[in-house]
C-alpha cells in the first residue's frame, strides 16, 4: 500500500483497540474505555475519514481482511507478554497495512523498562539506578540505594504501581518483591526512588517536523502513602490527589534539558508519530528519565498526552487527526 496517494475524504481508517470490560482492578489498566474509541471515531469523522472499529481480539486478522482499511489508527495494547504492544503492529506489517505510531520493534523495547533504561543511559540520558529480578527469583543484590520503587518490568498505565510500592530498607524490599512476584508473575524492575517533582513531555511528528511540547508537571496535593507515586488509584481518582500545570514553574535551563532528553529518547528508541516521556526532577535539580510510552493513552479529559497537548493549545480532535496525518505522510499517502 505504500506510495499510493489518497484524497483523505472517505479514507477508511481502522481503529485497532482493546476495549475495557473490567473496571474494578488494574488488570485492564491499559485498555481503553468505549468512550475513548468513540471520541477518536468522532474526531476522524469530522475530518471526512471513515472510522472502522477493529477490536484486537483473536480474530483480528479476519476482521482486518474483511474490512480492508486504508490505514489503521493503532491504540491496541495486545493480549499478553512483554511483546504484547507489538502484536497488532506485527500483524499489520505482515498484511502490509499502514498504521499510526511506532513499529513493533520500538513498542517491544519500550515496554521493557529495564532494556529502555539501558539504551537511554547509553545515549547519555540520566536515569535512576536500577536492577531487575527475573520471574521467580527474589534474591536481592548486596548494594542497593534506598528508598527503592518496585514495579512490573513490562506493564503500562501504572499497572502494578501501587501506593505502597516503595521500600525503605532491605526487609521491606524483600516483602514487596515477594508480593509483586505473586501478583504479577513476571520480571520486576527495582529502581531508586527519586524524591522530587514529576513531569511528562509529549512529542508529535517525525524528522524535521517533530515538535516537542512544553513539559507538563503532575503536582501532588494529597498522598495515598508516604511517597509521591503516580499510582493506578491516583490516576483513577486524579481530581482528588493531583493537578496538572503546563508550562510548569521551572527554569528555562531545566525545561530545555527535559525537552532535549525527550527528543534524544524519542530518536534513540525509533519512535514515530507521537510519544510521551516521563521524568523526575530531584530536589538538587537533576533531571532523571523514568520511562517512555510510544503508545500513550488518548482518553479525552483523562490521559496525559491529550491533556498536555491541550495545555499547548491543541484541541483533542486536532491531536487525533494530527497523529493520523503524521502516519499518512510517512507512508506517502495524502492526508
Amino acid at each position: 500500500m505504500k506510495n499510493k496517494l489518497y484524497d483523505h475524504t472517505g479514507l477508511r481508517v481502522g481503529i485497532a483497540c482493546n476495549i475495557k470490560t473490567d473496571h474494578g482492578s488494574d488488570m485492564q489498566a491499559e485498555f481503553d474505555e468505549p468512550e475513548t474509541v468513540a471520541a477518536i471515531c468522532g474526531a476522524l469523522e469530522k475530518e471526512g475519514y471513515v472510522p472502522i472499529v477493529l477490536e484486537a481480539t483473536t480474530d483480528f486478522p479476519k476482521k482486518l481482511t474483511a474490512e480492508a482499511p486504508d490505514i489503521v489508527f493503532n491504540i491496541a495494547e495486545g493480549k499478553s507478554g512483554r511483546n504484547r504492544e507489538a502484536q497488532i503492529p506485527a500483524i499489520l506489517e505482515y498484511y502490509d497495512v499502514p498504521y499510526t505510531g511506532s513499529d513493533a520493534a520500538t513498542l517491544s523495547i519500550a515496554l521493557d523498562k529495564a532494556l529502555t533504561k539501558s539504551i537511554v543511559e547509553d545515549a547519555g540520558v540520566q536515569t535512576p539506578s536500577f536492577f531487575t529480578l527475573k520471574k521467580g527469583f527474589t534474591v536481592l543484590p548486596d548494594e542497593i540505594s534506598y528508598p527503592v520503587l518496585v514495579k512490573p518490568n513490562a506493564e503500562g498505565s501504572s499497572k502494578g504501581v501501587s501506593d505502597t510500592c516503595v521500600a525503605k530498607n532491605r526487609d521491606e524490599l524483600q516483602t514487596l518483591v515477594e508480593n509483586q512476584m505473586t501478583l504479577y508473575d513476571e520480571d520486576l524492575l527495582c529502581e531508586q526512588y527519586i524524591d522530587g517533582r514529576e513531569f511528562t513531555v509529549g512529542i508529535i511528528g517525525n524528522g524535521e517536523d517533530a515538535h516537542v511540547f512544553e513539559p507538563m508537571e503532575i503536582i501532588y496535593h494529597k498522598l495515598r502513602g508516604e511517597y509521591k507515586i503516580y499510582s493506578f488509584e491516583v490516576k483513577r481518582n486524579y481530581r482528588e490527589y493531583i493537578s496538572y500545570k503546563c508550562p510548569p514553574d521551572i527554569s528555562a535551563e531545566v525545561s530545555t534539558c527535559m525537552k532535549q532528553y525527550a527528543k534524544k529518547v524519542y530518536d534513540r528508541l525509533g519512535c514515530v508519530d507521537f510519544t510521551r516521556i516521563d521524568f523526575r526532577l530531584s530536589s538538587d535539580g537533576k533531571v532523571y528519565f523514568i520511562e517512555a510510552n510510544p503508545l500513550p493513552g488518548l482518553a479525552p479529559g483523562y490521559s496525559d498526552f491529550p491533556m498536555l497537548a491541550g495545555f499547548n493549545g491543541i484541541e483533542y480532535d486536532t491531536i487525533v487527526c494530527r497523529v493520523l496525518k503524521c502516519a499518512l505522510k510517512r507512508y506517502e499517502m495524502k492526508g
